[in-house]
């Protein structure tokens, strides 16, 4: 089975993710992004960190957004919070999510382990920044190919 991106999710498997980051933002003004390519060449936090900065991520108001990011092929994934939630949850809170994820990662499962990144990152979120009724979407929800 290939590994490519682009032949790894099916429209129904984008659909669930999409899905997924949708109720997990209805929680929280904190806005969720999702980028996945096929390769990484270099170092995944370096690349993660380029594409946060490409998205805008670091724009929300409150600095409040994640970015996943996973290079199929290359076997490397990533998760970014912007530096209002890196300011409250606790200080290996991402790699807690990452062991999580990586689980389902290892057995195939790659829509289960971006949903259930994405559930556990909405459970800071909501705790730390909390969903109020004058919060507007400020980032896509759309997951984001990139091109290789």
């Amino acid at each position: 089975m290939s590994l490519f991106s682009k032949d790894l999710f099916s429209e129904t498997d984008r659909q669930k993710i999409v899905e997924a980051i949708i109720e997990a933002e209805q929680n929280t003004s904190g806005e969720i992004r999702l980028f996945i390519e096929d390769k990484c060449e270099g170092d995944v936090l370096d690349r993660a960190a380029f594409i946060f900065k490409q998205l805008h991520i670091h724009e929300t108001k409150e600095r409040n957004g994640v970015l996943f990011y996973l290079a199929t092929v290359s076997h490397k994934f990533a998760i970014l919070g912007d530096a209002g939630i890196n300011a409250l949850v606790p200080k290996d809170f991402w790699d807690h999510i990452k062991d999580e994820m990586q689980l389902h990662f290892k057995a195939g499962d790659f829509v289960g382990g971006l949903i259930k990144g994405i559930s556990m990152s909405d459970d800071a979120l909501k705790k730390y920044f909390p969903y109020d009724k004058n919060d507007k979407n400020e980032l896509s929800n759309e997951i984001i190919f990139g091109k290789d």
